[in-house]
């Protein structure tokens, strides 16, 4: 368990596995998207309120739902790094940022899309939206931050320290539904036992989580590997990789 765990914190041979995962999750990301995209569109119901608009939560859904994961294992890793000094754990969270940025940017997006035909406008100052805008800036802020500094030890330790404030907004966007009162609807998926969308739809949603989740990945990957060896460029094994490509 040790070995593994060092390995882990060693940029050399995370680059290398992160070679042969990659393959393997570009393939999964395209076939649950196609699958996920097919049960969507074309076998799950058209809500009786909303219509075909009721579509757009295959995508608005996992992109928050993403939104939120990203910035939590984006804020974990900097506190392991800032706690243990492994490069590695802020390398993960360099990476993490503009991704979980996107997402953020991507529900947003969806969800004004979404309330205008389901509540008469694009924006609302909802408990739930708000705090989803504020989830932005803490990732904008936090790849500010970094780029603030020239000195990259003291760029990652501050910014992992912003990261670890901002979690205190994950909850509130979770809960935001049961604590405020909100127009945004509440849980869906997780009421496994009752859940409060037709079977069909939830297969289709789940199916997009999951695709979206492996994609999150793959591009993650990529990212980590594009920052070591921009981290590693001196290292004698990046300048054999670059000789030998």
């Amino acid at each position: 368990m040790w070995t593994w765990f060092f390995q882990l914190a060693s940029p050399k041979w995370v680059y290398r596995f992160s070679d042969k995962l990659l393959p393997w999750f570009r393939a999964a990301t395209l076939i649950l998207f196609v699958v996920g995209l097919v049960l969507g569109l074309l076998f799950s119901p058209v809500d009786y309120q909303q219509g075909n608009t009721v579509r757009i939560l295959y995508i608005h859904v996992p992109a928050a739902f993403l939104s939120m994961f990203v910035y939590v294992l984006m804020a974990i890793s900097g506190g392991i790094g800032f706690i243990w000094r492994i490069k590695m754990a802020h390398i993960v969270s360099v990476s993490c940022a503009p991704i979980g940025a996107i997402f953020t940017f991507l529900a947003l997006v969806t969800g004004a899309v979404w309330g205008k035909p389901t509540w008469g406008t694009y924006w609302v100052w909802d408990a739930r939206l708000t705090s989803e805008l504020i989830l932005l800036f803490l990732y904008l802020g936090f790849m500010a931050l970094h780029n603030a500094f020239d000195d990259r030890k003291t760029a990652d330790r501050a910014s992992a320290v912003l990261a670890l404030v901002g979690l205190v907004n994950i909850p509130i966007i979770h809960f935001s539904v049961e604590w405020w009162n909100s127009l945004h609807q509440g849980a869906t998926i997780s009421k496994f036992e009752k859940p409060s969308m037709d079977v069909d739809m939830l297969k289709a949603l789940l199916m997009m989580i999951a695709a979206f989740q492996v994609y999150f990945i793959t591009v993650l990957l990529q990212r980590v590997k594009a920052e070591i060896l921009e981290r590693e460029k001196l290292s004698g094994w990046v300048k054999k990789l670059v000789t030998n490509e």
